[in-house]
This record gives structure tokens, C-alpha cells and sequence, in this order.
């Protein structure tokens, strides 16, 4: 089927989207539809998305050449937009059911760091363990080292969010056990970070403080030690089918381009559908990037509670903008904007799309655990890395991941599924790309067609089936608690 040279979005949009170049105009780029006076309202999905700050014949190129960004919010009520609940469907997965009864869809070990200054023992401890030193069923031991632990404020956001990010990935089920490396004199102190996630050392939960043991070299040897203590406890999980109601999938988007709303965000909004609807939950994060589209949240809120706090965290991250000079619209980045993508309100229609239709249950702090089923708001950045790890903190076991410009992206303990936005990207990088949602633009497959295959591939990734990301052997290095606050 040959593909439309361009598509509009909604009857209101006074602008098309372009399937292909155009003259000068890129692909995933807009045009006039018709002629748009000075002052006009720019309208995309039925929204605006800006303002014409000059004149746009019929037919002209409308970015940011000719389209300013100004704050369009309007009050939206608790419960008021449209609310999808679907009736109960029946799904499940193959996972490692654990002693507190989560399921991990992986089967690691972990070495997590109090402090920057134990990060060099505990990667020296997970490098030990090469492929041919682990035994069958466990998927490595990994690594998780941060730039932080100290110089905090003991009262402030830094501090609070590292212990909840390492208190959710010293819980997380993807962890079959996990060491913990501490220097001795840390704000975050081993034993303070334990009482904090009410823990204690087990024989799946081992600890050791560089300055007990004996300096740099004793601790490696003593952590190589632990670690190979754990491998049999490890190795002896086995998958067992399971409800999908177990499964959280963290959402992500970055490197988004102008296809991105239209084709993988939308569709891999379906698929979150279906997984609420299989008694499952799944995380939005980046609070920067829902500014403008934050109605179409607060509508779906369960509560007026929920829709409170949603507001709150986005006042709060206008006021940090402002306190640094800035506005949120300082996003999209250089990429989204050559890929299409003109302001913030733009982008934001388009990320919240890939959250579905489900009732907004929860707003949490950054890091929080996830509790019950259904679509929960995670406070967050948009930078890609630290947002994915509070939500695998929080739980998610698998994260989903839309991308139009393309994303080297990956992560550990929880795998990434990544889903293109266009054909050309899933051409152009296929040992990173997962499932082609540009074929919607072809007409190779229907918006609902997709979303059945990216619940599908959730399914079989969740179940074991190696992602592109773990192909390449990616994650190692994208353990990013988000630390904001003074550093003294």
C-alpha cells in the first residue's frame, strides 16, 4: 500500500503532518493546511501546540521558525475526559516467582554502592564474574554505581530520592540476591540505608564496608566471595507461569520525533491498555514533558487527590525552571526539534499518548514504590537514564521505550523493549530497534494490530526472549538516581 504523503491529525488541526519529504519539508515535519494568519493558535491533535508568530501561506513549513511556545493550560476536572475501563482480559508470563511473592521477569545478581567512593570495588567484583563463571539460569551479576552517597544534605531531596531509588533495586525480584559495598563513613550509610528499606543482611543480602574489611583489594576478594555464596540460590530459580498482574512495565520515550505521536506512542498506549485490563500496571514518568498536556491527566485522574498532586508536581518543576532562569519549554531537545517536534505542548500531547486511556490510580515521588494495578505517575526528569531507573526502583520489571530519532538505550536489571517510530529509523539501527511502529504510516498494519504486538512482545520479553538492548549487551552503565539538591 503506498503510504499518504501527509496526514492530519484531528478535523481542528490547521496542520498536516508529512509520511515523507516534501520540497524542502522533512519528513515527520508540519505544513499549513491552509493559510494561518499572525497570532493564530497552531493546532496539532486538536490542541495547540503554539502560536503563529508571523504569517503561513498554505502549504509552508510551521516550526520554530515561524511558532512560539505560550502557556495555554486550562483547568481540567478530576474524572472529566473520557476514561477507558475495559473489561478483564486473561494474560500471563513466565517469571521467577520470589520468596516475598513479586516475579522477576530476569534472574541477576546485584552490587550496589552506598557511596561513590565503593563504586570502583563493586564494579572490580561484577567484572569477576564472566559469562563462563556463572552457572545456567543466572543472567550476570551487575553492577549498580552511582555519583553520589555523600556530601548530602541529611534532610534534603538528594538524599531522600538515592535511598529510595537503592531501597527499590535492593528489593527489586529481578535481583535473585545483592551485595551491598559501603566505604564506613558516608552520609548514606549502609546501616541507615538498610533501616530505611527495612532490610537486613541475609543470605540473599550481603554487606561489606570497605574500611571493615580492610581496604580496596580485601573488599573485592571478600565480594567475589559473597557473590559466589549467592550464585547456587540464583541458579536454582526456575520460571513458572504467572497472571499478568504481576508484570509493571515502565514508559519512556526519548529521541522523539514528529512520527512519534502518531505510530509508537499511541500504539504502545493500546498495549498499557491491555495490560490494565490484564490486572497489570504500568509507570508514566518525565513530569517535564507532560507540561500543556497535563489536562488530558488530570481528566483521568481517580481521584481530585490524584489530580492535587499531578498539579503540584508540575507547579513544582515550573518553579524549578524559573529558579534557574529557565522555562520548560528549553524542551525539545536538538534532536526533537529536527525530527519535528516545535515545543513543549507538542511534545507532551504526544508523550502522554503512550500511556493509554486507563484511569491515573497514583502520583508518587521519584523512586516510590508502585502499589496496585492500573496507570501510575511517577515523579521524574525527562533525562531518559535517570527516569527509567526510578521506575525500575519502583518496581517495573520491563521498560517500554519510543523512539523516532533512535536511542542506544538500555537497562539492568529490567530489560528495555525499543519500538520506532518510523521505518527508516528500524532500518537504519536494527540491532537496537525491537518492532517497527512505522509500518502504521505504510498501512502494513493498523494502530490496533501494533498495540496486540507490543503486549505481545511485552509478554515474551517479560517471559525471558532477550531484548536488542541485551543483544548488545547494554544497561551497565545506566544506573542514574536523579540527586537534585545542594551538594556541600
Amino acid at each position: 500500500m503506498t503510504a499518504p504523503l501527509h496526514v492530519r491529525l484531528h478535523a481542528e488541526d490547521n496542520v498536516v503532518v508529512l509520511t515523507a519529504k516534501e520540497g524542502t519539508i522533512p519528513a515527520g515535519h508540519k505544513a499549513a493546511a491552509h493559510p494561518i494568519p499572525r497570532g493564530s493558535v497552531i493546532r496539532k491533535f486538536g490542541a495547540a501546540i503554539g502560536v503563529a508568530t508571523t504569517d503561513i501561506p498554505a502549504g509552508a513549513h510551521v516550526h520554530t521558525h515561524n511558532v512560539a511556545y505560550t502557556d495555554m493550560d486550562s483547568p481540567v476536572a478530576a474524572g472529566s475526559v473520557g476514561v477507558s475501563r475495559p473489561d478483564p482480559i486473561a494474560a500471563s508470563f513466565r517469571g521467577y516467582v520470589r520468596d516475598d511473592g513479586r516475579v522477576g521477569t530476569r534472574n541477576f545478581l546485584g552490587v550496589l554502592t552506598s557511596v561513590n567512593c565503593s563504586a570502583t570495588a563493586a564494579r572490580r567484583v561484577a567484572a569477576h564474574f564472566t559469562p563462563d563463571r556463572l552457572p545456567a539460569g543466572v543472567d550476570g551479576v551487575a553492577a549498580f554505581t552511582h555519583a553520589s552517597g555523600c556530601g548530602l544534605s541529611r534532610d534534603g531531596l538528594g538524599l531522600a530520592n538515592l535511598r529510595r531509588t537503592l531501597a527499590g533495586y535492593l528489593r527489586h525480584p529481578n535481583l535473585a540476591g545483592v551485595l551491598l559495598i559501603g566505604l564506613g563513613c558516608e552520609v548514606n550509610g549502609v546501616d541507615d540505608l538498610l533501616d530505611f528499606a527495612g532490610l537486613a543482611p541475609s543470605d540473599r543480602l550481603r554487606v561489606i564496608r570497605i574500611q571493615v574489611a580492610g581496604g580496596t583489594r580485601e573488599t573485592v576478594s571478600a565480594g567475589i566471595e559473597a557473590i559466589e555464596s549467592m550464585l547456587p540460590l540464583a541458579a536454582a530459580a526456575r520460571r513458572v507461569s504467572v497472571p499478568a498482574s504481576h508484570l509493571t512495565i515502565g514508559l519512556q520515550c526519548g529521541g522523539s520525533d514528529g512520527h512519534s505521536a502518531i505510530t509508537a506512542n499511541p500504539a504502545l498506549g493500546l498495549a498499557v491498555d491491555r495490560l490494565v485490563a490484564a490486572g497489570g500496571a504500568a509507570i508514566l514518568s518525565e513530569t517535564p514533558e507532560i507540561v500543556g498536556a497535563e489536562p488530558l491527566l488530570l481528566g483521568r485522574a481517580a481521584s481530585p487527590e490524584v489530580a492535587e498532586a499531578l498539579l503540584d508536581r508540575v507547579n513544582w518543576w515550573r518553579e524549578h525552571a524559573s529558579r534557574d532562569g529557565a522555562t520548560l519549554d528549553s524542551n525539545p531537545s536538538p534532536g526533537n526539534i529536527a525530527g519535528g517536534i516545535t515545543t513543549i505542548l507538542e511534545k507532551s500531547l504526544g508523550a502522554v499518548a503512550k500511556s493509554g486511556s486507563s484511569p491515573l490510580m497514583s502520583v508518587l515521588p521519584y523512586a516510590a514504590p508502585v502499589r496496585g494495578q492500573g496507570l501510575h505517575f511517577m515523579d521524574s526528569p525527562g533525562f531518559d537514564p535517570a527516569s527509567a531507573t526510578g521506575q525500575i526502583a519502583g518496581g517495573a520489571q520491563l521498560i517500554a521505550f519510543t523512539t523516532g530519532r533512535g536511542s542506544a538505550f538500555g537497562s539492568k536489571p529490567a530489560p528495555t523493549l525499543k519500538l520506532s517510530s518510523n521505518s527508516d529509523l528500524a532500518r537504519r539501527m536494527p540491532d537496537d530497534i525491537d518492532l517497527d511502529c512505522g509500518r502504521l504510516l505504510t498501512g502494513e498494519a493498523s494502530l490496533e494490530e501494533l498495540g496486540d504486538e507490543i503486549f505481545a512482545a511485552l509478554l515474551a520479553a517479560a517471559s525471558g526472549r532477550r531484548t536488542r538492548s541485551e543483544e548488545e549487551g547494554l544497561g551497565d552503565h545506566e544506573f542514574v538516581p536523579w540527586t537534585p539538591g545542594a551538594t556541600y
